[in-house]
């Protein structure tokens, strides 16, 4: 008797041993789980941080170097006569094909309502350039030539939205990606309003409203050629004095288990415009393997240095 009873304290013993083990293995899995969750979840913040910075960084560049005029080659530069172009146009809710030029043929927007903005400049330098003005790609243009960063949403290869930039190469037009994982991009035009322009914008508005105040205009002349050249010395894109840029950007794996604030506002609550919808992106109304993303805002305003005034 005495020995089956202390085989039965053996087992007992054993048994408990056996159970402290796996609670302690489960516990240490446990930890082990969240903290490689809590890396990820690390290693996916510093990466859409990255990614943020670096979009605005590219864009504040191609801005700045909006309208630049290369005074050296005054009488080719493209930015000298008045009724040129615009520098700075935009289309809203918007895509773009990368072989079609400019922004012609827009097509329906890749995602959330994204914005296309289109920044022009004059080339500097002989042949090729000589490096001081290039496009959002980093390709020099040369004098006399017209320099071109547009920034779009498109899809990528693998279905993800990517932010990309578009310019015009020797042979033809080109577009090349910037960053991924863009939920939307958005853009609002700085307008100086004043009579007497002094560069300092007044109201900020969509390309849609910019676009419906050129319509307006009471422009004359002779024949449709000349009413067109009059529309563009007058266009109120030439008054464009700044631009804001807001992007919302999310990583490329699953980080969270809870996610984000229901609704993203890409300019702020303030900025109440119905008709600007991707300005405003619902979590709920992301894909299902989007949801639990790592996601971040980023915004910034930029002046532009060489604004092309009406006359």
């Amino acid at each position: 008797m005495s020995g089956r009873r202390q085989r039965g304290v053996t087992v007992v013993e054993l048994m408990i041993a056996l159970t402290l083990g796996m609670l302690l293995v489960l516990v240490a899995t446990s930890l082990l789980v969240v903290s490689n969750a809590g890396f990820v979840a690390q290693a996916e913040a510093a990466s859409v941080d990255d990614a943020g910075r670096f979009a605005l960084a590219i864009i504040e560049r191609a801005a700045r170097q909006t309208a630049f005029v290369d005074w050296e080659h005054e009488s080719a530069a493209v930015g000298v006569d008045p009724a040129a172009p615009p520098a700075v146009r935009g289309l809203d809710a918007a895509s773009l094909s990368s072989d079609s030029a400019g922004i012609d043929n827009p097509r329906p927007p890749a995602v959330n309502g994204s914005d296309v903005l289109a920044l022009r400049f004059s080339g500097s330098g002989p042949g090729q350039g000589d490096g001081s003005a290039t496009t959002c790609a980093g390709f020099s243009v040369g004098a006399g030539q017209d320099g071109w960063s547009i920034f779009y949403v498109g899809i990528g290869p693998g279905g993800d939205p990517e932010l990309r930039c578009k310019f015009r190469g020797a042979n033809n037009w080109s577009a090349e990606a910037v960053v991924g994982g863009v939920d939307s991009f958005q853009v609002l035009y700085g307008l100086d309003t004043d009579a007497a322009p002094d560069g300092t914008p007044n109201r900020y508005l969509s390309a849609t409203e910019i676009n419906a105040l050129d319509e307006a205009l009471i422009v004359v002349g002779a024949n449709a050629q000349e009413r067109q050249r009059e529309r563009q010395r007058r266009s109120c894109w030439k008054r464009v004095a700044s631009i804001k840029v807001a992007l919302l950007v999310h990583g490329a794996r699953q980080s969270r288990q809870v996610g984000g604030p229901p609704l993203y506002t890409l300019f702020g609550s303030s900025y109440s415009d119905s008709a600007d919808s991707g300005t405003r992106v619902a979590r709920s109304a992301m894909p299902p393997a989007l949801q639990q993303r790592e996601r971040r805002m980023f915004s910034a305003t930029i002046a532009l240095r060489n604004p092309v005034k009406n006359p």
